[in-house]
């Protein structure tokens, strides 16, 4: 009788585990912003940038950070929760060269319930506009992706960081290693100057 009630749990054990790895599986796949739609615009931009680092690739590079290093042991953390980072970037002679409609075919993929926008900035002098959005995990304990738009009448990028990600882990990488500076506040220490 015992015997039967082992088999049963771990099956059972089995099949939750599953479970919960194919909705971790489902989940970052609905976190991966699909971008091909903007692939057309390479041909009219001046300057393309295309980053594609999934999963197996970010494991490849963990192994030659050194871990007694702080700031590589730092993103070596940083990267442990990560399944793909992506960014596209297309810079441009002239204005006009990429329309809203471009640019809407990433925003209807961040809509709610999964993402949440964060951060909307917006400059009328400059035409310079920045959004950045966040999914949380399913539970709602941690940041599962984060997305950046942003627009210029020149140029056009949009990051897509697909994985669980530590805001204050990456906060103390900002600045370095090409990590754009964060200027955050989180719970009650004092932002950077």
């Amino acid at each position: 009788m015992k015997l039967v009630n082992i088999k049963s749990w771990k099956v059972i054990s089995l099949l939750i585990l599953f479970s919960a790895t194919a909705s971790w599986t489902a989940q970052a796949q609905d976190m991966r912003l699909q971008l091909t739609e903007l692939d057309k615009l390479e041909a009219r931009a001046t300057k393309t940038v295309d980053v594609t680092l999934d999963g197996k690739m970010l494991q490849i590079a963990t192994p030659f950070l050194d871990s007694k290093k702080p700031q590589e042991a730092a993103i070596k953390e940083l990267l442990a929760g990560l399944k793909g980072v992506y960014v596209k970037v297309f810079e441009f002679d002239k204005e006009g060269e990429y329309s809203i409609a471009d640019v809407d075919s990433v925003r209807t993929q961040l809509r709610a319930p999964n993402w949440s926008k964060m951060v909307g900035v917006k400059s009328k002098k400059g035409g310079e506009n920045v959004e950045v959005y966040m999914m949380m995990t399913a539970g709602g304990g941690q940041i599962g992706g984060i997305a950046v738009i942003a627009t210029e009448p020149k140029q056009l990028t949009v990051v897509n960081i697909v994985g669980l990600i530590d805001l204050e882990k990456l906060v103390k990488l900002s600045g370095k290693f090409g990590i754009p500076s964060i200027d955050v506040n989180i719970g009650n220490k004092e932002p950077k100057e």
